[in-house]
């Protein structure tokens, strides 16, 4: 018996089987737990539904987070089939491809900078606010996924470093709201991971090949490193731990000169 056996887990922003949201779906799975996701788009929603067949789940619900009739949707349905939730975990982010390349004010634009935070920070406390009713009472945790841009200048990460550092703002506000009805939140900096979205970010295999040289563990983390901490953070296991910013990236965050 796994040790989310029984919960109810909804996981977003999976778009292929890469990225960090699969190795967090796949994590909890194998703890036991029930598992949704969700698909941005009708293009993606046939990869996603088999995603969630794999899963032993035939849930599969769309969510664009830029939409509030659509993020209360996605919790009306959900209603539908469980009687309640035990975690979210936000694994959402965006900027437009020409903020996330070359000097930051030169990249810089109005319209860029609010796409980047709505979409990568907003929507976690949208979807927090959204599911009140479904979680309130059953201690459970929301969890989402920042990166050391967050505190720290990483070249071509640009806006996105500013969303991120909103984010795990966003986390600890979130974690003093919602602690009195018992429902954690957590964020974790995972250390750069070959993604879809991580492709992106100018150069980034540079910043890969730069982590394996100086890490501590002389390597990057997997995305299954991710799923198991995630999962950890959203299971009893983790009762005592909220507004926290776990760090899953082989230790380069302690490094003073990479």
């Amino acid at each position: 018996m796994g040790f989310l056996e029984g919960k109810k887990v909804l996981v977003t922003g999976v778009a292929s089987n890469r990225s960090i949201a699969w190795g967090c779906a796949e994590a909890m799975h194998r703890q036991g737990a029930q598992i949704a996701l969700t698909y941005q788009n009708d293009k993606l929603k046939p990869r996603v539904t088999d995603f969630a067949a794999q899963l032993g789940s035939d849930i599969a619900l769309p969510l664009d987070v830029s939409s509030d009739r659509q993020i209360a949707q996605l919790f009306a349905t959900l209603g539908e089939h469980w009687d309640g939730l035990d975690a979210i975990v936000h694994s959402i982010a965006f900027a437009p491809k020409y903020e996330l390349e070359g000097d930051y004010v030169d990249a810089l634009t109005r319209e860029g900078f609010n796409t980047a935070h709505e979409i990568s920070s907003y929507s976690f406390s949208a979807l927090a606010k959204a599911s009140r009713h479904m979680m309130e009472g059953r201690h459970g945790a929301l969890l989402t996924m920042t990166f050391l841009g967050a505190v720290r200048a990483v070249p071509n990460y640009n806006v996105m470093g500013l969303a991120k550092a909103s984010l795990e703002a966003n986390v600890r506000y979130l974690a003093a709201s919602l602690g009195p009805t018992g429902t954690r939140v957590n964020a974790i900096s995972a250390g750069p991971v070959y993604t879809l979205a991580a492709a992106g970010i100018a150069h980034f295999r540079a910043m890969l090949n730069q982590v394996e040289r100086h890490t501590p563990l002389r390597r990057t983390v997997t995305t299954e490193e991710v799923g198991n901490a995630a999962a950890f953070l959203c299971s009893d296991l983790a009762s005592g731990i909220t507004g926290d910013i776990l760090y899953v990236d082989t230790g380069f965050n302690i490094l003073g000169l990479g």
